[in-house]
């Protein structure tokens, strides 16, 4: 009997995990980085090994030997690179694809399993737990019951960088339609919260919503840290 790794982190993920794949015997679920071992890859010897945000580095050793497919929140070959999904909203993008593709050397530059359509509305949280009832209902079975062949990705290369907390400061925004979306891309678990400086203090936002064309967010203050 095939055997599948499903490596991933995050409450909506492992939910998804339980809720379609907890009484399949032939899937199993590693949640840290510590646990997906060489040791545990050769006494499994899994057919597939799939990665749903994932954020760790997957050794050679182990992509090398194993088919690893990863889901990258863009339409391959562009928006190869970290950040996906912040970057997408910030370049005005409001659909999206999840590409998977298999795990080489270069960063997101594999061969193509599938794609399936995505939209970027709401908050990032929102479209991470969408992404993931696409990837744990529809893309993976499909991939484990059809075996496609991959292949290479075509087009012009587009690269993106991670973004870095500090990118999430509300002062880069030139208008209001830029602070919901700011505000929104970084409202999701794991993720820094939008932020403004004022004076002593640390403002950070979440649960945006546009109205009438004005934001309304939830706002903490924090004492800034030295």
């Amino acid at each position: 009997m095939d055997k599948f790794i499903i490596a991933t982190w995050g409450e909506w993920n492992v939910e998804n995990f339980e809720k379609y794949f907890s009484n399949d015997d032939r899937y199993i679920l590693i949640k840290e980085k510590h646990e997906l071992t060489q040791e545990l890859l050769e006494s499994i010897n899994p057919k597939y090994v799939f990665f749903p945000h994932w954020s760790h580095i997957i050794p050679k050793s182990i992509y090398d030997n194993y088919n690893c497919i990863v889901f990258h929140m863009t339409d391959l070959p562009y928006g190869r690179g970290g950040s996906p999904l912040q970057n997408l909203i910030v370049n005005g993008k409001s659909e999206t694809k999840i590409s998977a593709i298999k795990v080489v050397k270069e960063l997101d530059a594999g061969p193509v399993y599938t794609k399936y359509d995505l939209s970027l509305a709401g908050t990032a949280q929102e479209i991470f737990t969408r992404a993931s009832e696409i990837i744990f209902r529809k893309l993976i079975p499909m991939i484990v019951e059809k075996n496609p062949t991959p292949v290479d990705q075509v087009g012009e290369v587009t690269s993106f960088k991670r973004r870095k907390p500090e990118d999430g400061n509300l002062e880069n925004c030139k208008d209001i339609s830029q602070i919901y979306d700011y505000i929104r891309m970084l409202d999701a678990e794991g993720y820094p919260n939008a932020f403004l400086e004022f004076n002593d203090y640390v403002l950070t936002f979440k649960k945006a919503q546009m109205e009438s064309g004005e934001v309304r967010a939830e706002v903490i203050f924090k004492i800034k840290e030295d």
